[in-house]
């Protein structure tokens, strides 16, 4: 059996997905299994699915990196912070639990599927970018002058939280009128007064013709260019990218985002900034984690 050195895992809270590189960034193979949000005996049931899944194809000195939700401790160790899901990952060392010589460090996955397309993605050799994730919620992560921008406990990139209207819907985190109402794929069934249940199924009657879906579908789009809009006078960037299962539209979204864009954004000596869609989809998370474990520095 193949053993590799440089493995990236992405622990979903539906799926964990590892992969594994070469130095250079090539992906050579890839698992995946279902996480078991569970704790057994007072270890997560998902992180024996980890370790299962490592000694299979880790070798002895290998390179692990693993991305997952929450907020990172300082340490780069563990979880500080993930209320609701990943039952157990807070403080959860995984240096300690797979008994590894060398730190194993850990990832926020929204950080880790920017720093992988930094890597090997969209906006590889760039040093300024943004990514949205756009799905159930709205995801996000900055890269500033070439550094992951983390903030002061980690919860810098949390783009899908900025208020852009006076909706008085709360966010996950409290806030009113957020990007992610705005656009996520969880509250669509409440902004188009019941309508529509998923975002796919408002996209399929907006490209039929139906008036009033095409009035939500463009809504949508027109906060999402107004939340990018503000991204880019405070960050700058070189690149937004943008993924997650809503960004699968195509010219459907990247369209009238660029149309809405044109009113939206300030382009002094007529610059704007590239919106481009994810290249690495559902494994950018396993990408960043295997670079952050190059790249880690305690």
């Amino acid at each position: 059996m193949t053993r590799y050195d440089l493995i990236g895992l992405d622990m979903g809270g539906t799926q964990i997905k590892m992969a594994a590189f070469s130095p250079e960034g090539k992906m050579v193979e890839k698992w995946t299994c279902q996480t078991n949000d569970q704790i057994e005996n007072g270890i997560p049931l998902y992180a024996e699915t980890a370790r299962r899944m490592l000694s299979e194809i880790a070798a002895p000195d290998a390179c692990i990196g693993i991305a997952t939700p929450g907020l990172v401790a300082k340490d780069g160790r563990s979880i500080a912070s993930q209320p609701g899901k990943m039952q157990g990952i807070e403080k959860f060392d995984w240096t300690d639990f797979l008994h590894s010589k060398s730190i194993i460090p850990v990832l926020n996955d929204a950080h880790a599927a920017l720093l992988g397309e930094v890597w090997q993605g969209a906006a590889k050799g760039c040093r300024h970018a943004i990514l949205l994730t756009l799905g159930t919620g709205v995801g996000g992560a900055i890269l500033s002058d070439g550094k992951l921008l983390k903030g002061v406990i980690g919860r810098a990139g949390h783009l899908g939280h900025v208020s852009i209207n006076e909706n008085e819907d709360l966010s996950i985190f409290g806030m009113p009128g957020s990007l992610e109402a705005a656009v996520g794929n969880y509250n669509v069934t409440r902004r188009t007064g019941g309508r529509f249940a998923s975002s796919l199924e408002l996209e399929k009657a907006y490209l039929a013709g139906d008036v009033e879906a095409k009035m939500y579908w463009l809504k949508s789009i027109r906060d999402l260019a107004r939340a990018i809009a503000s991204f880019v006078n405070i960050l700058d960037p070189e690149i937004v990218i943008v993924g997650g299962g809503i960004a699968k539209s195509g010219k459907n979204l990247f369209q009238p985002l660029a149309d809405f864009m044109e009113g939206a954004e300030w382009r002094p000596g007529g610059h704007r900034v590239r919106i481009v869609p994810a290249v690495l989809g559902e494994w950018a998370g396993t990408y960043g984690a295997a670079w952050n474990t190059l790249n880690f520095k305690e």
